[in-house]
């Protein structure tokens, strides 16, 4: 295979592949075979017929055009390859030349990631909040622990912000109870707003065995639409927490007194809190990136973006969300050209173990089993997508150790030192 390569312009090439029979002859055997499959010939089994008389049947010019059709991915990505070509876009195929039993010459015009000039990262400063942790703090998360150890007391009083409730649920529409839209002796905070809209201020100021319609947005409605719900209250319980001394602290934990409870507490919260340092210097070295590098992008491949989206969403019409939406492929396409050009620097590669890794965690965020997640993504075609995202965020938090950070005090962050300890390998009998 011969193949060169020009330049069209900052984000757009165009190869030019040329290719001898001798290279394109599998790719002939593979044309045969599959329109020998589609047609019948007295005589022959399918797919038995002779490359001769699939040629008198379908012509020689259409077996020529299905093993170019099936051989022009294979040659592309060997020409990509052999020219370090990070394509972005669709490619578009031209055929330019074509001798029979002798050679096929091609171009294929794509866009491509644009070359960007890196900052040098140990001279880069990244500002990160102060770690406080509150007094108020601390008590919320105590609060927490001693609601853990509350108990459930019913009362005769009316329904206030943190009583617990049992209640009945009936949702209609135009006066209709709606199918599967009764549900019986459910418990509830209130306050918590976790059910429908509109439940909390309904249920304050009830007293058990009162009922109240409200409307509200029901699931399956149509948009815009409204429909009614009766709820009852059938009891009311009001939560007793234990007394916060050193009783409470031997109780709900391995402490002795309040004060140490509550002093590990605020260790805690200082360890999240300085690992969210970590985060937010990644978020803010993105940030920074994004705004300050020049970023060629095409113009051509934004736009086809953009109207997929917006079609997808019925509102290829709609101008102000044009808007929105090209504003956002444009930050993500540069926030991925600027990753994968710090992956190429930093020579990052992925393993197996590190990306089955990120499957699991992926798969908890979307509550499906591992195998589960790994099914759908591989069936979806998306597991290269997947191994982009691990590269990049190991080439982003290489990067990310040389920059220097501090917080708005002035106190500097050693990132390292916030990473999880990895414990040493057990040692083994000799």
């Amino acid at each position: 295979m011969k193949s060169a390569v020009e330049k069209l312009n900052d984000t757009r090439a165009k190869l030019s592949i040329e290719i001898t029979f001798v290279e394109l002859e599998p790719f002939m055997g593979q044309a045969y075979k599959t329109l020998g499959e589609k047609i019948n010939v007295p005589g022959f089994r399918k797919g038995k017929v002779p490359a001769a008389m699939i040629d008198q049947r379908v012509g020689r010019g259409a077996v020529l055009d299905e093993a170019i059709n099936l051989s022009l991915g294979q040659f592309y990505s060997e020409a990509k390859k052999e020219h370090s070509i990070f394509a972005i876009g669709r490619p578009q195929v031209d055929i330019t030349e074509l001798v029979d039993k002798e050679k096929v010459s091609f171009t294929v015009e794509v866009d491509v990631r644009p070359e960007i000039t890196l900052p040098n990262f140990s001279e880069l400063t990244i500002t990160v909040d102060d770690v406080v942790v509150g007094d108020a703090e601390v008590d919320e998360q105590v609060d927490a622990l001693r609601a853990r150890f509350g108990t459930l007391t019913t009362v005769e009083t009316k329904v206030e912000k943190g009583s617990f409730v049992t209640i009945d649920l009936v949702a209609s529409a135009n006066g209709t109870p709606l199918e599967g839209g009764t549900a019986k002796d459910i418990s509830y905070e209130v306050g918590s707003n976790s059910m429908v809209d509109g439940l909390d201020d309904a249920l304050i100021g009830l007293a058990a065995g009162e009922s109240k319609r409200f409307s509200t947005t029901l699931v399956g409605m149509p948009e815009g639409e409204t429909g009614d719900v009766d709820v009852t209250v059938k009891v009311v319980k009001h939560r007793e927490l234990p007394p916060l001394d050193d009783a409470f602290a031997k109780l709900s934990s391995e402490f002795e007194t309040l004060a140490e409870l509550k002093a590990d507490v605020a260790t805690r919260l200082e360890r999240v809190k300085n690992l969210e340092q970590g985060g937010d210097a990644r978020d803010k070295l993105v940030e920074l990136l994004v705004e300050t590098l020049n970023v060629p992008l095409p113009a051509a491949l934004i736009e086809d973006e953009v109207n997929h989206h917006l079609e997808g969403e019925g509102r290829l019409e709609d101008t102000v969300h044009r808007e929105e939406v090209t504003a956002q492929t444009t930050k993500q396409l540069t926030y991925e050209i600027i990753l994968d050009t710090i992956v190429s620097a930093e020579d990052v590669s992925v393993n197996e173990n590190e990306l089955t890794e990120y499957l699991v965690r992926q798969s908890q965020r979307y509550g499906m089993s591992p195998d589960q997640f790994i099914q759908e993504v591989s069936s979806n075609g998306q597991v290269s997508t997947m191994v982009s995202e691990v590269a990049r965020a190991k080439a982003l938090a290489s990067v990310l150790g040389r920059v220097k950070v501090v917080t708005t005090s002035g106190k500097s962050i050693d990132l390292e030192a916030l990473r999880p300890a990895v414990p040493a390998p057990a040692a083994t009998a000799e």
